[in-house]
């Protein structure tokens, strides 16, 4: 039953006990986990060891903490995940409001007004450490943007070279041209030298024929 369940019975399955001072607060026992809220290892070789839960595995039913990690083969490090039964409930995460409405649920106006004060600081929180995250990225771009421009200016000296060399082939190309235009330009018709030649050996002759006797 436990494997084949569905997700939307798996999620409320996955809850742990509340420590003393909230199971007074809250009248309740036990409450599913969420994203956010802080626990207290109580069995295995994490022991005594509390955190914010980073991660909810929903098929699995098993939690990742923060700072709860395991040595692969290779000698990566991966998130160890726990089964929420062995888990104690320090402090809820109160910002999501259906979780409030279900909380308040009962409860006198005092605790009520505790509630809400709890929601709008952990949420002041969360708006810090969101603008810190920002501010991080935003630096860490500026200075990829540094090494960017600094990479470019290294690059061109070595790009002059080729530019000079290219130069003198283009001088060369000149004469080419030059060349090329005279020998489009049609030649005169050349004279040709029999003619010249079969003439006056006609007139010696016809001389000769003439003076005869």
């Amino acid at each position: 039953m436990l494997h084949n369940a569905p997700l939307h019975k798996k999620r409320k399955w996955i809850s742990s006990h509340l420590a003393e001072n909230l199971l007074l607060k809250y009248d309740r026992r036990s409450l599913p986990v969420v994203k956010g809220d802080t626990v207290k290892i109580m069995r295995g070789s994490f022991r005594g060891h509390e955190d914010k839960i980073s991660k909810v595995n929903v098929k699995d039913q098993t939690v990742e903490i923060e700072g709860v990690t395991i040595t692969t083969a290779k000698g990566t490090k991966i998130a160890k995940p726990i089964h929420a039964s062995t888990l104690l409930i320090t402090k809820l995460n109160v910002t999501d409001k259906w979780r409030r409405q279900k909380l308040e649920s009962g409860l006198s106006e005092t605790t009520k007004k505790e509630i809400e004060r709890e929601a709008a600081e952990q949420l002041k929180a969360l708006e810090t450490e969101k603008k810190a995250a920002e501010e991080e990225e935003a630096a860490k771009e500026e200075e990829k943007r540094k090494e960017e421009i600094k990479e470019p200016v290294k690059e061109e000296e070595p790009t002059e070279s080729p530019e000079e060399i290219v130069e003198p082939v283009t001088k060369e190309e000149t004469p080419k041209e030059k060349v090329e235009t005279k020998s489009a330009e049609p030649e005169p018709p050349k004279k040709k030298p029999t003619a010249k030649k079969s003439t006056p050996k006609k007139t010696t002759k016809k001389k000769k024929k003439e003076g005869e006797p």
